[in-house]
C-alpha cells in the first residue's frame, strides 16, 4: 500500500478534456456577485468509520482481522464502502480492515465537496484557469476517483478484475437520455483512464439500452437504482446482450454489478402497510426489502446458468454480480445490521455507508443467508401483493425519488460552486 500512497503525491497528468457540449448543461458563468458564499467549512470532523479504522498498532497494521475479511473469505461476499471524500488516503485503514471497493454518487460528492476545505486549492486553480462550475465539478470528482482507483488497484490485480473497483456516476441530469448517457459513460471512462473504474448508469427505462451499448463498447458498468425484480431482469438482459454484441473474443475485462437497492423499499412499503393498518399488514413491516432481494438472487442464479451464459463464460465473461445498495437501516426499530446480515452469500457485494459498516464490524453475523428461507420470502412477496401492494409501482416511485434526489444534490452543488467561484472572482478584483 505504501507504493500506492506515494503514487498519489506524484505530479498529475494534464487536466482531462471537458465533456462534450452535448453532455453538459449551459455554462454557469462566474459573474461578480455582492453575495459572498463559501462552500467549504474550515476543517472537517473525521467520520466515525475513519476514526474507528485508524486505530492501529505501531507498525501501521490493523489491530486485528475483522468480520469483513470473514465475509469475503468464508462466504464470498465482497464488502464495499459507500462513501468517498478527501483525503482518499483515509481509505487505507478501511482497505486493511477488509473493504474491497468503493461506490460514490452525486449526493456523496455533494456532501464531500460542500463540507470540506480539502477541495479548495484545486477549485481555486480551476476557476483561475477559467473553468465553469460544472467543468470544475468533474475535475474535482475525477481526481478523487483516479486516486481511489490507485489505492484499490492491488485488490483488482489480485482478484483478476473481480474486486477493487471504484464507481463514478454519469450526470443525473441524463437519467432519461439514452444516447446522452452512452456518450457520458464513454467520456468518463476515457478521462478516468483506470482499469478498475466502474461507470455508474441508472436502471431507468431510457438507460437500459444505454447499458447494453456501453457494455458492448467494452466499458465496465455499475448499474444503479434498481428497485424491482422486473427492472433487474431487464438489466441482466442488457448486460448479456452487450457482451454478445461486443465482438470481443476475450470478455474477461468487461464486468458489471447490478446495484439492487434495499432499505428504501422498506421505507416506502412500511408506509403503505401502516396506511392499510390491519394486523396482517402491520406484521409485514420490515420484511418487504429482504424478501424481494432474496428473490432477485434467485433470478440471478437462473439467468447466469444454461446454454446462453455458458457460451459467454467460454469467452471469459464474468457474471454480473448482485450488489446490495442502500444497506443503511433507516428505521431505528430494526436491527442496525439487518440489510447486511440477511443478504450474505457467494458472488455478491454489499456496499455499506459508515454506520452499517461500523455496526457489522462490531456485531454482525457471518453466515450464509441470501438463499435461506426462500419460500418464506416468496410468501411475504405474495402476501404484500394480496394486500394491494403493486411491486411495479413501488419500483417506479422509488426510481423517480432516487433520480430526483441525485439531481437535486448535483444541482445544489453546482449552484454552490458557482457562488463560491463568484466570490473568488470578486475577491481577486
Amino acid at each position: 500500500m505504501t507504493g500506492a500512497v506515494s503514487k498519489l503525491a506524484a505530479p498529475r497528468p494534464a487536466a482531462p478534456p471537458l465533456p462534450p457540449a452535448s453532455l453538459r448543461t449551459p455554462a454557469l458563468a462566474f459573474a461578480p456577485s455582492a453575495r459572498r458564499f463559501r462552500v467549504s467549512i474550515a476543517g472537517r470532523a473525521r467520520s466515525p468509520i475513519v476514526a474507528m479504522a485508524s486505530a492501529k498498532e505501531g507498525n501501521g497494521a490493523p489491530t486485528k482481522r475483522t468480520s469483513l475479511h470473514d465475509l469475503y473469505e468464508q462466504q464470498g461476499l465482497s464488502p464495499w464502502y459507500d462513501n468517498l471524500c478527501r483525503p482518499v488516503t483515509d481509505l487505507l485503514p478501511l482497505i486493511a480492515s477488509g473493504v474491497r471497493g468503493v461506490t460514490s454518487n452525486p449526493t456523496i460528492f455533494q456532501k464531500a465537496i460542500s463540507s470540506s476545505s480539502a477541495y479548495d486549492d484545486q477549485f481555486k486553480q480551476l476557476i483561475s484557469a477559467g473553468k465553469d462550475a460544472e467543468s470544475a465539478y468533474w475535475e474535482l470528482v475525477i481526481k478523487d476517483i483516479q486516486d481511489a482507483c490507485k489505492l484499490f488497484e492491488p485488490i483488482y490485480n489480485e482478484t483478476d478484475g473481480t474486486d477493487g473497483y471504484v464507481s463514478v456516476e454519469v450526470s443525473p441530469r441524463l437519467a432519461n437520455d439514452t444516447q446522452g448517457t452512452v456518450e457520458a459513460a464513454k467520456w468518463l471512462h476515457k478521462v478516468v483512464n483506470r482499469p478498475n473504474v466502474y461507470i455508474k448508469i441508472p436502471a431507468t427505462a431510457e438507460c437500459v439500452p444505454s447499458i447494453r451499448e456501453v457494455i458492448s463498447n467494452g466499458i465496465s458498468v455499475n448499474v444503479t437504482l434498481i428497485f424491482s425484480i422486473a427492472r433487474y431482469e431487464a438489466v441482466i438482459d442488457a448486460y448479456l446482450d452487450g457482451l454478445e454484441a461486443s465482438g470481443l473474443s476475450d470478455l474477461s475485462r468487461v464486468t458489471s454489478v447490478a446495484s439492487f437497492f434495499v432499505s428504501r423499499v422498506d421505507s416506502l412499503v412500511d408506509k403503505m402497510l401502516e396506511k392499510i393498518g390491519t394486523p396482517e399488514a402491520l406484521a409485514l413491516r420490515g420484511k418487504a426489502a429482504v424478501a424481494q432481494a432474496k428473490l432477485a438472487n434467485q433470478l440471478y442464479q437462473k439467468k447466469f446458468s444454461g446454454p446462453r451464459w455458458e457460451a459467454l463464460a467460454k469467452k471469459g465473461a464474468k457474471k454480473q454480480r448482485l450488489l446490495w445498495a442502500s444497506t443503511g437501516v433507516k428505521n431505528p426499530a430494526y436491527p442496525d445490521t439487518l440489510y447486511v446480515d440477511s443478504l450474505i452469500g457467494p458472488d455478491t457485494v454489499n456496499t455499506m455507508p459508515d454506520q452499517a459498516l461500523l455496526a457489522f464490524i462490531d456485531h454482525g453475523t457471518v453466515s450464509r443467508t441470501v438463499d435461506a428461507n426462500v419460500s418464506e420470502a416468496e410468501g411475504v412477496y405474495s402476501a404484500l401483493e394480496k394486500l394491494g401492494i403493486d411491486w411495479g409501482e413501488v419500483g417506479k416511485q422509488l426510481e423517480l425519488e432516487g433520480v430526483d434526489s441525485f439531481k437535486k444534490s448535483f444541482d445544489s452543488l453546482l449552484v454552490s460552486l458557482q457562488e463560491k467561484g463568484n466570490s473568488l472572482k470578486t475577491a481577486s478584483m
